[in-house]
C-alpha cells in the first residue's frame, strides 16, 4: 500500500470515504454543522453516521469522535493509510473498539478504504487469569511499597518481598528452605529459582546468602 504524506489535506480522503459509505447504503454529504461527513440510511428509523477525517490518527480526532457520539448512531474515524503509523497500532484499534468507533484507513490515490475497526458496542472478553493474578498480587503484597507511576526502578512485588525475607534470614547463616517458611511461605521455590542471584546452594538442600543478596538488603532496607 502506498504511503501517503501526513501533510495531505483531509479533503483528499473524502471521495473514497463517501463511496465507502454509499456502498453501505448511506447517502453521504460533506461538511454539515461542523461534521466532515454526515451520512443517512433509510427514511423511517433512519441511521445517522458521522465520519471525521484526519490525515493521521490523533487525540484530537478521538475527541472529535466523542463529540459526535450523542448525535450519531455510528461514528467513523477516517485517516490516511500508512504502513507503520498509528492507524496500524493495535492499541489505537482497541481504543476505537472501547468507544464504539469505526476506524478507516484510506488510500486516496488508489481510492481504497480498509475497515480496521467496525463501529459496534464494546464487549471486552474477560481475562479471568489476569484478574486472578491481580487479586493474588494485591493480597500478597505487604503494605504499599511502590508509588503508582514509578518508572526506571524495580517494583517491590510480593515475590521480591519474600525474597528479601529469605535474604534477611540467611544473614544469620546457611539454612534449609523449610527453616525459612515461617517468614516466606514460598521459600523453597524462591531459593531454587534464584531469580535475583541472591542465594547459593552450599550443599544439598542448604542455601546461603551471596554478596548481591547482601547488597539488595542494604539497598531495600
Amino acid at each position: 500500500m502506498p504511503v501517503m504524506s501526513i501533510r495531505a489535506p483531509e479533503t483528499t480522503l473524502y471521495p473514497a470515504v463517501k463511496r465507502f459509505l454509499e456502498a453501505q447504503g448511506f447517502e453521504a454529504k460533506g461538511e454539515i454543522r461542523g461534521c466532515d461527513v454526515v451520512a443517512v440510511r433509510g427514511d423511517e428509523q433512519a441511521v445517522l453516521a458521522i465520519c471525521e477525517l484526519k490525515t493521521a490518527f490523533s487525540l484530537e480526532l478521538v475527541l472529535q469522535g466523542i463529540d459526535r457520539m450523542r448525535a450519531a448512531d455510528q461514528v467513523w474515524l477516517a485517516v490516511a493509510a500508512t504502513r507503520k503509523g498509528r492507524d496500524r497500532d493495535t492499541r489505537a484499534h482497541r481504543l476505537c473498539r472501547m468507544l464504539g468507533f469505526g476506524l478507516l484507513a484510506v488510500d486516496p490515490v488508489r481510492s481504497r478504504v480498509d475497515v480496521l475497526v467496525h463501529p459496534e458496542p464494546y464487549r471486552p472478553r474477560p481475562n479471568k487469569p489476569e484478574r486472578k493474578r491481580l487479586f493474588r498480587e494485591h493480597a500478597a503484597r505487604r503494605g504499599d511499597p511502590t508509588e503508582g507511576g514509578s518508572t526506571r526502578q524495580p517494583i517491590m512485588t510480593a515475590y521480591r518481598q519474600q525474597a528479601l525475607d529469605c535474604a534477611a534470614a540467611l544473614r544469620e547463616g546457611p539454612k534449609k528452605p523449610r527453616d525459612l517458611r515461617p517468614v516466606a511461605p514460598d521459600a523453597a521455590s524462591i531459593l531454587q529459582r534464584n531469580v535475583y542471584g541472591w542465594f547459593e546452594r552450599v550443599e544439598r538442600g542448604i542455601y546461603r546468602l551471596t554478596e548481591p543478596g547482601e547488597a539488595a538488603l542494604r539497598r531495600w532496607t
